[in-house]
């Protein structure tokens, strides 16, 4: 039986990071809002990942600073103080994230089954939400809206870019076909290679693409980002720690195309609507791919996990990671031109247009 027979007055949605999971919690956010207009939602999410979501239309963005410790928490507590929700939704398992909810005061607390909660999520929960066949992220966070009664699920992704940021996007992109290549994870090993990537920019470059290499201001991302453009023969104009992510977003929406490995710009070009193609061998795609473009994936990851422990796929959890520092340099310059060839001829590009938009 459902939990709710009617709409609740107020739910509150505990997803802290990252960008690409708060992604996800977008989607669950939105079947919600369709289902009960009228419920009052409040969204506590990290300092950076409420940069994105702020001004998010009908929801309360609560941000929690996590580099402040403790004064963090007392800060978050204080701002919910004398408050109560019907629902706490609690799709975070893990620890920091759980110390939050202490504060929070809700009638019920939803958390994942024993499946999917580690941290000892589960003491901070009252009521467990069953898992999804689908072993993706986003299928186990709609699966909460299925066990407080919404029966329509299927997700979209609705953020509004503002006037300003929409302006400079499109000001960089000029309608152009363009490729956005968000390089760098925020974990070395997640990374393709610069070889891989300069090669990728240089057949995108020699359809007619304008190729830009995006990212964040960290060291990494920088260093990753000069390798490519030194070894391309295209030389892709490098924005990297040039854009918040309120602009990353405006440009991936006008951009035709992005490639990124297991990353949150990934799934920000879900979020806007844009073909992707995710590059994965440390995680399974089937889990942690773009929702709406997994067919697109470029992965190694079945067949080096496989290797790695002697067991075919379907024997395995389904988070287990693969430990390989080096897997990601074992997807092919081969393998990711052709999946950008057969995406390109899918979605009508080169030619700067995309499938719902044909004409533009």
């Amino acid at each position: 039986m459902p939990l709710f027979q009617t709409p609740p007055s107020s739910i509150c949605i505990l997803r802290l990071s990252a960008i690409g999971d708060c992604c996800h919690a977008l989607a669950l956010v939105r079947v919600i809002q369709r289902a009960w207009p009228e419920t009052r939602i409040t969204w506590i999410t990290g300092k950076i990942e409420a940069t994105l979501f702020a001004g998010l239309p009908g929801v309360e963005v609560i941000a929690f600073d996590k580099s402040k410790g403790w004064r963090g928490y007392r800060e978050l507590w204080q701002k919910l103080e004398g408050r109560r929700f019907d629902a706490l939704l609690h799709l975070q398992a893990a620890l920091r994230a759980s110390i939050a909810t202490l504060g929070i005061r809700a009638k019920v607390r939803l958390g994942f089954d024993k499946a999917r909660a580690s941290d000892g999520q589960w003491l901070f929960t009252n009521h467990k939400v069953p898992s999804p066949a689908s072993p993706h992220v986003l299928d186990g966070f709609l699966a909460f809206a299925k066990e407080l009664g919404i029966r329509e699920l299927t997700p979209d992704w609705q953020l509004p870019i503002s006037a300003e940021h929409q302006a400079w996007a499109r000001e960089k992109i000029a309608g152009k076909p363009t490729l956005l290549i968000c390089a760098a994870a925020s974990k070395a090993f997640k990374n393709w290679t610069a070889e891989g990537y300069a090669a990728l920019a240089d057949h995108a470059a020699g359809k007619g693409f304008q190729v830009y290499l995006c990212g964040g201001p960290a060291k990494l991302e920088r260093d990753l980002a000069a390798d490519i453009a030194r070894l391309s023969q295209s030389k892709p104009v490098d924005l990297v720690g040039q854009t918040n992510l309120k602009q990353l977003l405006a440009l991936i929406k006008e951009a035709s195309l992005v490639l990124a490995p297991d990353t949150g710009p990934t799934h920000m070009a879900t979020l806007a609507g844009t073909p992707v193609i995710g590059l994965y061998a440390h995680h399974n795609p089937d889990r942690t791919g773009p929702y709406l473009c997994r067919d697109h994936a470029v992965s190694v990851y079945q067949e080096l996990i496989e290797q790695e422990t002697g067991k075919p796929l379907a024997e395995l959890d389904w988070r287990t990671r693969l430990k390989d520092p080096d897997a990601m340099a074992k997807i092919s310059q081969e393998s990711v031109i052709a999946a950008f060839d057969k995406i390109c001829a899918e979605h009508q590009l080169p030619g700067g247009t995309k499938l719902e938009n044909p004409e533009a």
